[in-house]
């Protein structure tokens, strides 16, 4: 989960919507502005031009895309702060959440897409440091030899799918919410540090050298051995968790820049066969069912895939676990770590 701030303008092509400025009159593109966490540049980088090229033969109008690629929960207090997205396409629909909270998205912007506007899904992999990490599943972590790497879930979504995984992975194989928090914290108690996004996590296992093990998305992993990085990895296949990755029109900027029926349409796209096989390029799992059965050599089957519905919803998940004193500072006060 190597999360970096990208910002990257232009790659033109075309539109402009009814209520926007008519572009073959004022010979100026429209600009729509993406805000997105890091690990989805490639596919963009792909999908943009095509998107834009097809607009263009159907309207004529001219587009310009803004980009700006960092981690999701940063991006979304920098979309919150004023950072005026068109679109944004976060890690968790709990990020796009607190966009609609801060009055910028309707409510209701889960059903305006298919599949309840998530666009691509991944799952939890683990990158055991050598040979000698012997992991196959969840339980293998609690090993008194393992020491995970993960980024604390109260400052990093991506942590949030980790912490999770772990819990899921009891709960939903028939086990208690007590079983569950001591098999969390066995994990935790051996955790060196607790890093407080996905890139530092990802600095501390291989730069710095701590740990054994660290927690990654599938889609990272797979880019990164697209890449030329060999690293082994693990995917856990008889629990996991539907990392699922929403897409929605932000509502009062796209008002604002008279932007909402390119912007709409860039994100219909999204969901298209051809779209859908660039996420899939990247190593994202595909919602489109005909690309997913493309690419199913490229994934492993996961035999109980379980999502955050299962879990109880994020407004559950939050309060449950991480607001202040919630599950999490309660394992970690028992384990007597910060």
């Amino acid at each position: 989960m190597v999360l970096g701030v990208v910002v990257s303008s232009a790659i033109a092509a075309c539109s402009t919507p009814n209520n926007a400025v008519d572009a073959n009159q004022s010979n100026q593109p429209i600009k729509l502005t993406l805000v997105s966490y890091a690990v989805t540049q490639s596919a963009y980088e792909q999908i943009i031009p095509k998107f834009t090229e097809e607009w263009r033969k159907k309207t004529g109008q001219t587009v310009v895309f803004e980009q700006s690629y960092g981690g999701s929960g940063s991006q979304t207090r920098a979309v919150v702060d004023g950072l005026e997205a068109d679109v944004v396409a976060l890690a968790l629909a709990l990020d796009t959440k607190k966009i609609e909270k801060a009055g910028l998205i309707d409510p209701g912007w889960e059903k305006e897409l298919p599949n309840e506007s998530i666009v691509h899904k991944s799952v939890v992999a683990f990158v055991p440091r050598d040979e000698k990490v012997k992991v196959s599943n969840w339980s293998d972590l609690a090993k008194d030899n393992i020491e995970v790497i993960t980024a604390n879930p109260k400052t990093s979504g991506g942590a949030r799918w980790n912490f999770l995984g772990l819990w899921g992975s009891v709960t939903q194989a028939g086990g208690t919410d007590t079983q569950a928090q001591e098999f969390v914290e066995k994990v935790l108690k051996n955790v060196p540090v607790l890093p407080k996004d996905a890139r530092e996590s990802s600095d501390v296992f291989y730069k710095q050298g701590q740990g054994n093990l660290l927690l990654n998305y599938e889609n990272e992993v797979i880019l990164a051995k697209q890449k030329g990085n060999d690293t082994p990895f693990v995917v856990p296949t008889d629990y996991n968790i539907s990392i699922d990755n929403p897409v929605a029109v932000v509502d009062k900027n796209v008002d604002k820049h008279g932007t909402r029926e390119v912007a709409e349409a860039f994100t219909q796209f999204l969901f298209t066969p051809e779209a859908q096989r660039e996420f899939a390029k990247v190593g994202f799992r595909p919602v489109d069912p005909t690309v997913a059965k493309e690419f199913e050599q490229q994934y492993p089957t996961i035999k109980n895939l379980f999502t955050v519905k299962d879990l109880g919803g994020w407004e559950k998940i939050q309060a449950k676990f991480f607001e202040d004193n919630a599950v999490f500072d309660k394992i970690l006060s028992k384990i007597n770590k910060k």
